[in-house]
Formats: C-alpha cells, sequence, structure tokens
C-alpha cells in the first residue's frame, strides 16, 4: 500500500513537468527544398545582404550626458634619466616629508 502511495505522488508531481516540455519532433516530415525554392532562399539572402551594406555607420553616441563625463586622467610621462645628470646627492641633516 506504502508502494502505491508513492507512485500516486510522484505521477501527480511529474505531470507538471510533464507538461512544460516542449513537443520537439527531430525526423523532418516532408520532402526537402525544390531547386526553385533553393534559388529563391539564395536570392532572398542576396538581397538581405546588399540591403545590410546600404545602412550607414553609426557616426556618434548619442549620449546627453557624455559632456558631463570627466575624461580619465592621463598620467605625465616619466622622464628618462641621463648617466650625466645622476649624480650622487648628498645627505643632509634634516629629513623633509
Amino acid at each position: 500500500m506504502k508502494l502505491f502511495r508513492m507512485a500516486a505522488v510522484l505521477a501527480v508531481l511529474a505531470g507538471p513537468a510533464y507538461a512544460q516540455m516542449p513537443n520537439i519532433n527531430l525526423l523532418q516530415e516532408g520532402p526537402g527544398k525544390t531547386p526553385e525554392e533553393k534559388a529563391a532562399d539564395a536570392e532572398r539572402d542576396k538581397a538581405y545582404k546588399e540591403t545590410l551594406k546600404k545602412i550607414p555607420d553609426a557616426k556618434a553616441s548619442n549620449d546627453p550626458w557624455g559632456g558631463m563625463r570627466s575624461d580619465p586622467a592621463t598620467k605625465p610621462a616619466a622622464p628618462k634619466a641621463s648617466t650625466a645628470s645622476s649624480a650622487p646627492k648628498k645627505k643632509s641633516g634634516t629629513t623633509a616629508n
């Protein structure tokens, strides 16, 4: 009796999950495309690609707050140390922080 109840509970819980499964048919039901249909598809694809080429490129962003943001701070280039100006520094009695 306990087994019967467990089977009934499983059936009740599995019902909604089974109802949500998509109905997928992996086999084709009809014949493939005819040569005329393939030619029409190729012509349609060619026209689509030509239309995409006619679309102009996006120029500038349409950001109304773009002028309000500051550009990231650029770091100044570090000067190159030359061998002639790199004389040893003398130590002094005071330290500056």
